[in-house]
């Protein structure tokens, strides 16, 4: 069934978006061989987390952008606009971490691996590189949605300048941002639906349920993710601005 779902999903993209679904099926199918055969190996012999991530998430976001959009300026302003934003999430993460004494354990079956004998394991750093790598995918489709649009309208008005390129690209990343930072409470919220019918049942207070870890953890993944977010439009929409604009007024 697992194989059915996945033909069901490749033939309704290759059916809808031909060659570019091509490309993405094929980002996919890498994508998950990468962090299958690649990052969890190298997470699991005790190698630095947080320069996994960073690796990994270069790799990946140059991958499925470039996959989708070629090589062109288009692929580079989403690419370097995805780097932004999750390096900003990356830091901030660390920071909020260690801020609010976060160990990491309450990742799920954390403890499990624990017990498993990786003694050697870093879980505060796999708690933040997990942050940045989750955040990652939304981060690509909003420096993607906002670098295509602003290359359409310069495509479209070849003599537009610089200034009113970007703030065009400004436009269009608050639209996407206003859906997309939604997205990641849905996301984690939805992990953890069943985590929040037992505080319910439990009639459990606000202030204590904020001062569990495990929901400490999962409201700095959503905060400092959607801050990640934000941070990709602007960018984005800026160093699109100078690579689709030479001197300003063409390409």
């Amino acid at each position: 069934w697992i194989f059915a779902l996945f033909g069901i999903y490749a033939l309704l993209l290759l059916w809808f978006a031909r060659m570019t679904g091509v490309k993405a099926l094929f980002s996919f199918v890498v994508s998950l061989l990468l962090i299958w055969k690649v990052l969890v190996p190298a997470l699991l012999n005790g190698r630095n987390p947080l320069i996994c991530a960073f690796g990994m998430l270069v790799l990946l976001s140059a991958l499925i952008l470039f996959s989708v959009s070629g090589f062109t300026k288009r692929g580079l302003a989403a690419f370097l606009g995805t780097l932004a934003g999750m390096t900003l999430a990356g830091v901030l993460a660390i920071a909020a971490g260690h801020a609010m004494d976060l160990w990491g354990m309450t990742a799920p079956y954390a403890e499990t691996l624990l017990f498993s004998g990786y003694f050697n394991l870093d879980f505060r750093d796999i708690l933040y590189a997990a942050i940045a790598i989750g955040a990652s995918g939304a981060a690509m489709d909003i420096a993607m949605d906002v670098s295509a649009s602003m290359w359409e309208i310069q495509e479209k008005k070849p003599e537009i300048d610089r200034q009113e390129l970007v703030r065009s690209g400004y436009n269009v990343g608050r639209a996407v941002i206003g859906t997309m930072t939604t997205t990641l409470l849905l996301a984690y919220s939805g992990s953890f639906l069943t985590l929040l019918m037992l505080f319910y049942t439990k009639d459990t207070s606000l202030m204590r349920m904020l001062n569990l870890r495990i929901v400490g953890a999962e409201i700095m993944r959503t905060l400092v993710g959607s801050i990640g977010l934000v941070a990709v439009a602007p960018t984005t929409a800026w160093m699109a601005g100078w690579l689709f604009c030479k001197n300003g007024t063409n390409k």
